[in-house]
């Protein structure tokens, strides 16, 4: 593995730290008027999600520098148990609800999405940064409301309102039946296709 200095720490770094697999979500570089510079890092673990704020480290640490792999895969089925993932080369990756959770409320069968690997070992999945759904329940606007920045209120939003069963904020103008463009990143509506 190779090694990197904790003074060269950036974002997106990735490093075993404590028994884990880190990844740097924002950094500072620390100079006191008085003592040592350190950095002080906020890390997230890419396994679990765990967030650690304010890890000091001297700049002259040495770290153990790890690669995460990504691979594009389509979303293939559930088969109850597992969800399965397909390569070009139509090679199979297993994943537990655990580890697509947080895609799920984005992704249906035959979505390209993005699986990370640590160690070749699949760990989690991410939808395309826009989606287009098709939205299967919603509030009925009100004639006049066609504002783009008039929203539904939360009682207008149910579980079902896009089908993969995600919640998603739309204006009063979006109905039934219609297709809408969504951020993944942030689960905002984004615009109708």
């Amino acid at each position: 593995m190779a090694q990197m200095l904790a003074g060269d720490i950036r974002k997106g770094v990735t490093f075993e730290y404590k028994s884990g697999v880190y990844t740097v979500t924002d950094f500072q570089h620390v100079k006191p008027g008085k003592g040592a510079a350190f950095v002080r890092t906020t890390l997230k673990n890419v396994v679990t999600g765990q967030v650690l704020s304010d890890q000091t480290f001297n700049p002259t640490a040495k770290l153990e520098t790890v690669q995460v792999e990504t691979k594009k895969m389509t979303y293939s089925y559930f088969d109850g148990e597992f969800y399965v993932f397909m390569d070009e080369e139509y090679n199979q990756t297993m994943l537990t609800h655990d580890q697509v959770e947080d895609a799920l409320k984005y992704i249906k069968e035959n979505d390209v999405v993005t699986v990370k690997f640590l160690y070749g070992a699949a760990f989690s999945v991410e939808p395309e940064n826009f989606v287009e759904l098709k939205v299967i329940e919603a509030e009925p606007g009100v004639k006049g409301n066609t504002a783009t920045n008039v929203m539904k209120n939360e009682a207008g939003v149910r579980p079902e309102d896009v089908e993969t069963g995600a919640v998603i904020q739309v204006p009063m103008f979006v109905n039934e039946g219609e297709t809408i463009r969504i951020d993944t990143r942030t689960g905002e509506y984004m615009s109708r296709v």
